[in-house]
């Protein structure tokens, strides 16, 4: 029988943030704490202002900021679709302006080991997570911020925006999506991919993200071909320090860009729900689980290793990093629920997606083993996405990697004992 996640009392809120409140004050005393950043109050309907990222008014981009219906209820209650109800999410409070220290990196909340890393511009790298002879992937456990979303045929692929760290070795490196230029925009990233589909390389190189697509063949050096992995196709890989090569050789911006810090704490929010594992499933063949292990205070995922076609049962195993050795790993989770949709019926039967992240919607914050409801709000086209409470106040981040995980709007949610599952549904 499915549950209802906890609701939070208001009252709950307002300790968590009062303790926040105290906890950024004490950062002026003990400089390892991390405090918030500055987020200037918007609204979430607002339309940004001009910066090297914003579309031009013939831009392709420009339909991005198309209108779609938004709830401010819970997707979980009473088991109505808040969707068929259109509501506006509360627009931004007022709040007091944090910043981080000089040298933070404004993805993780957190000094890179070479602060000098943070005098360019990132770099979103398309990896692939299928077929499953491709894994040990190379990288993930390098990035600071990585996105997880559908593709086609049951399918999910990554996207791994490197800033603080580097490797030698990103990927398997796959096609890009039109999703992708989301990340790009957000990031003010170079957006490495293996080609695309003939309507998204139109899209992409049509539009002011020409400049900063990567692709193999015009970045020689930095994508290179790694040892055979059964087959030549997923055999690229990307290399973030030749990179830096590349680019000042062709004279390429390489500019450090203006990207506003996320809000971050060390605090551990209390009085939240408690999950242990927090499950994601794709399709019989794509699912995966991260679990909380307290010790290390961190996420650890768990990949599925067969399908669960006639009746098998799951099975799973670490998803390691093949760069580091290590199980890949992170400080936060966010499930987003963005609209997945079809520009026309050509597009809906090859399953070439238009997920919209856009404006604001429904997300689950996991940190520090609890979970906390949020909307997702993208207040601005060329900046990171902002967490908020159901008022609009900003909820903090834990200082470290983010993975998001990008679901649609009418998957499933349900709680078993200490463990959350949430089952992608395509439109």
């Amino acid at each position: 029988m499915r549950e209802k996640p906890t609701r939070n009392a208001p009252f709950l809120f307002g300790i968590f943030t009062f303790l926040l409140l105290i906890g950024g004050a004490l950062f002026l005393f003990f400089p390892s704490s991390d405090a918030p950043s500055a987020a200037p109050p918007v609204s979430s309907a607002a339309r940004p202002t001009a910066t090297p990222f914003q579309p031009s008014a013939n831009s392709p981009f420009v339909e991005e900021w198309r209108s779609h219906p938004i709830s401010a209820t819970p997707i979980y209650e009473g088991g109505v679709n808040p969707y068929e109800t259109p509501q506006v999410f509360p627009t931004l409070s007022v709040i007091t302006p944090f910043s981080l220290p000089e040298g933070y990196n404004p993805l993780t909340g957190k000094p890179p080991a070479n602060p000098a890393l943070l005098n360019r511009r990132p770099m979103a790298i398309k990896v692939t997570n299928y077929p499953r002879y491709v894994r040990p992937q190379s990288g993930l456990t390098l990035a600071d911020v990585v996105f997880e979303y559908y593709i086609e045929a049951g399918l999910s692929r990554f996207i791994a925006i490197f800033y603080g760290n580097d490797s030698d070795a990103v990927g398997p490196v796959r096609s890009g999506r039109f999703f992708d230029a989301h990340v790009a925009r957000m990031y003010h990233a170079y957006l490495v991919f293996k080609y695309a589909d003939p309507r998204v390389y139109s899209y992409l190189k049509g539009s002011d993200l020409h400049d900063f697509l990567i692709v193999p063949n015009e970045a020689v050096g930095a994508i290179y071909s790694g040892p055979n992995l059964q087959d030549s196709y997923n055999n690229y890989f990307f290399n973030t320090r030749k990179f830096q090569d590349f680019l000042a050789k062709h004279g390429k911006d390489n500019s450090r860009q203006n990207i506003e810090s996320g809000y971050f704490s060390s605090l551990a929010p209390s009085l939240y729900p408690e999950v242990k594992r927090i499950y994601t499933t794709y399709s019989v063949d794509d699912y995966h689980y991260w679990e909380y292990d307290s010790f290390r205070d961190a996420y650890f995922r768990y990949q599925e290793t067969s399908d669960t076609r006639g009746g098998k049962a799951e099975s799973y195993a670490p998803l390691v990093d093949a760069a580091t050795l290590q199980q890949v790993s992170a400080d936060n989770i966010v499930v987003l629920f963005v609209p997945y949709t079809f520009a026309n019926k050509f597009d809906e039967e090859d399953e070439v997606y238009h997920i919209d992240l856009l404006n604001a919607g429904n997300a689950y914050l996991f940190r520090d083993g609890v979970v906390i409801q949020a909307i997702w709000r993208r207040w601005k086209t060329d900046q990171p996405l902002l967490l908020t409470d159901m008022q609009g106040n900003p909820i903090p981040l834990k200082p470290g990697r983010t993975f998001y995980e990008v679901i649609g709007i009418h998957s499933d949610l349900w709680k078993d004992g200490d463990s959350w599952h949430f089952r992608f549904v395509t439109p």
